[in-house]
């Protein structure tokens, strides 16, 4: 295999923690360490994770090839920045940036100095979103909710930076396109931010996309519905279930039949795939499934969405 890829990651709270973990399983991957402004945090991770400790991202720069940035998204550029122009490869958790001047001087940097950036859309390496990504042809409708309850870690973000982008992301993936349009509407119900909204999204080519996300709901519900010619495709995030329904022509030139199949997703840990991939970029040079141009097409449509609930 070689030499070991040299990682750390900067900012060991909730997320970054599983990342330092993960690091710390992969083989060929040698976890430096771990830096975070809190001490107390750094330390207790770096046990966890076999690793050292800092308080100042700057250590790590000298000592690693590639990194993972878990901060807060205000954060990503300053925090970024001094990574990409040493040319070091960087997985940075999303959305990409607050901004769109912010998250194209991101971009820059890492086409400046050739390092790979990788956005952390980790719901494109659900296992069920790559069955149902591999059966899309020309998608005419697409539904997706997701809603759950009430997180305290969450609160300094509104519902569409903290849930709709993941399925913004979605859908731009597998409509291969841009919105021509977009509405929106939600309203603050815990938080001073927007905790239910809902977005129509309309394509060029004619499709249309309804997003509703929720982080006040009493269930969890976690599913995308896709609706195309010859096909009607139902993805259960949280029963990991894909539903097929297709009409299957009858003898005699009578009704098509409705057959339905459903397929049970071998389960894999998003989190974990979106790493392993991300570090045999880093090997390979690959271009990365969700690159720096991928996170910030899905921010400038979450962007869009939340000026169009500001009316």
């Amino acid at each position: 295999m070689g030499q070991a890829v040299r990682v750390g990651v900067v900012g060991v709270g909730y997320l970054g923690r599983f990342h330092a973990l993960i690091y710390s399983r992969l083989d060929g991957v040698e976890l430096v360490g771990v830096a975070d402004t809190d001490r107390g945090r750094a330390e207790a991770v770096a046990a966890e994770a076999g690793c050292a400790a800092f308080t100042d991202p700057a250590a790590l720069r000298a000592q690693v090839d590639a990194v993972s940035i878990v901060v807060p998204t205000t954060a990503h550029l300053d925090v970024a920045r001094p990574y990409l122009e040493a040319g070091i490869h960087t997985l940075l958790e999303k959305p990409v940036a607050p901004d769109m001047d912010q998250g194209t001087e991101i971009l820059r940097l890492a086409e400046a100095s050739g390092a790979t950036l990788q956005i952390g859309h980790l719901e494109r390496f659900n296992a069920g979103i790559m069955a149902l990504a591999e059966r899309i042809d020309r998608p005419r409708f697409i539904e997706a909710q997701r809603m759950g309850g009430f997180k305290e870690r969450a609160t300094d973000v509104d519902v569409v930076s903290d849930l709709m982008i993941h399925d913004i992301d979605i859908i731009l993936g597998l409509v291969g396109g841009e919105p021509t349009e977009i509405r929106a509407v939600g309203t603050p119900v815990l938080t001073e931010h927007v905790d239910i909204a809902n977005a129509r999204l309309a394509f060029a080519d004619g499709a249309v996309a309804n997003i509703v996300s929720s982080r006040v709901s009493e269930q969890t519900v976690r599913r995308i519905r896709v609706f195309q010619a010859g096909a009607y495709l139902s993805l259960d995030f949280v029963g990991q279930t894909l539903d097929i329904a297709r009409p299957v022509p009858q003898p005699g030139g009578t009704r098509p039949e409705i057959v339905r199949e459903r397929i049970d997703v071998e389960p894999v840990k998003p989190l974990d795939a979106e790493i392993a991939a991300f570090v045999d970029c880093v090997r390979t040079g690959r271009r990365p499934l969700v690159d720096g141009a991928v996170g910030l097409r899905a921010l400038a449509v979450a962007l869009e969405v939340h000026r169009r609930m500001a009316g």
